[in-house]
């Protein structure tokens, strides 16, 4: 059985589709795969974030400390009602 040049391209046109269509679907795999790991690794690093922020934020607050009164507050220099 010999093939024509016509049968010849037409199976060599069908393979070469159904690889195109292989190398597609290999490609929207690792398509898939790396914006999962990019997603995957924002999640990480936003919680991260967000633990440290709140950690200084602590540390902030517990930083700052309550100015002792140097000076008398107005109240003190008032008066006092002699008895």
């Amino acid at each position: 059985m010999t093939y024509n040049s016509n049968d010849r391209r037409r199976t060599e046109a069908a393979f070469k589709k159904v690889q195109r269509a292989e190398e597609g679907e290999k490609a929207k795999t690792e398509y898939e795969a790396e914006a999962r790991a990019i997603r995957e690794k924002t999640l990480r690093l936003r919680s991260l974030r967000l633990a440290k922020e709140a950690a200084e934020l602590e540390t902030e607050v517990k930083k700052k400390p309550v100015p002792p009164p140097d000076k008398p507050s107005p109240r003190s220099r008032l008066p006092t009602p002699k008895s």
